[in-house]
């Protein structure tokens, strides 16, 4: 599951956050969460990430989320993002192919955003965060191979544990830089009735590079319309849990089929969650309180099970 999006200063740390995370450790076979914060860049072209600075959350409040997370008996994939302060997505952040002299190039904008990555990377580290991903649907950027090389190498340096990149829906066939990473992991927001075709496609992929694969990022609002746009949270339409509900049994209906799939981390699980007599009426990603978060709960623990009995199996070989 991931947790405490978009990580505004003053939102964590709080009674609030703290019920936020005992709900979602209480959800039947949750075992880990992703702690998501993002920090902002002025526009799409901008070079500069002023991650220091309001509204991104503080050291302090990360540390304390990542304390509580573990005091709950979560395991933790700690999750920096960088976001465009004029609300373009992040996927379009570019700059010229080469660098040209007195234009913002790739080069100073990968020289700020390796500080950025950096300074989480060593919290990750100082606080044992078992899983660090690097970039979360940067489609433009993603062509920047050399670069993306360049920062997982600096990261290994100063943090010991598993690295991932969170490629878009749609990219992980893209990326020509898996083997850098430990573990493949996308955002997976498939429409209903087209699974089977993007879980051939991602199959090819894990078989290609010979890593574990999960969906870093994966859910749909409980909003009528959303099973077929499950990416758009901008989508019009009244609010109805029942569209999301039978999103998720057919997401993991035709993920359990594949031996590869290691899990997901839902999106998502807001920092201050809003009351449960409001479920029925709110039409966001979140399922707490939902029927959605029953079905979560089945499925993460039958996907507990048969990992018990891979493992016993192996045991015994």
């Amino acid at each position: 599951m991931t947790w405490g999006w978009t990580g505004v200063r003053g939102t964590w740390a709080t009674p609030q956050a703290e019920q936020s995370l005992r709900e979602l450790a209480a959800v039947g076979g949750v075992t880990w969460v992703t702690i998501a914060f993002a920090a902002l860049q002025e526009t799409a072209h901008s070079t500069r990430i002023p991650f220091t600075e309001p509204p991104t959350v503080t050291d302090d409040e990360l540390r304390w989320a990542i304390r509580r997370a573990r005091e709950l008996g979560l395991r933790v994939c700690l999750k920096p993002t960088v976001n465009c302060a004029d609300g373009t997505w992040r996927a379009f952040i570019a700059f010229f192919d080469q660098d040209v002299p007195g234009e913002p190039s790739w080069t100073e904008w990968f020289a700020s955003y390796r500080e950025f990555i950096l300074h989480y990377a060593r919290i990750a580290q100082q606080e044992d965060c078992e899983l660090l991903c690097i970039g979360c649907e940067m489609v433009q950027a993603d062509r920047q191979e050399r670069h993306w090389r360049e920062l997982i190498a600096d990261v290994r340096r100063v943090y010991d544990g598993l690295v991932t990149y969170n490629c878009d829906k749609y990219q992980e066939d893209r990326l020509t830089w898996w083997d850098a990473v430990d573990v493949i992991t996308s955002s997976g927001y498939y429409p209903s009735g087209t699974w089977t075709e993007h879980l051939d496609r991602i199959e090819g992929v894990v078989e290609r590079w010979g890593k574990p694969f999960f969906f870093m990022e994966a859910g749909c609002p409980s909003r009528e319309g959303s099973a077929a746009r499950p990416n758009d949270w901008t989508l019009a339409g009244a609010a109805s849990p029942a569209e999301q509900e039978r999103y998720y049994r057919e997401m993991f209906e035709a993920c359990t089929g594949r031996p590869w799939m290691q899990g997901f981390m839902l999106w998502d699980w807001p920092p201050r969650l809003y009351a449960i007599d409001e479920a029925a009426h709110n039409d966001d990603y979140c399922v707490y309180a939902k029927p959605a978060q029953d079905v979560v709960g089945e499925h993460y623990r039958a996907l507990a099970r048969r990992s018990t009995d891979h493992r016993t199996a192996q045991a015994r070989e």
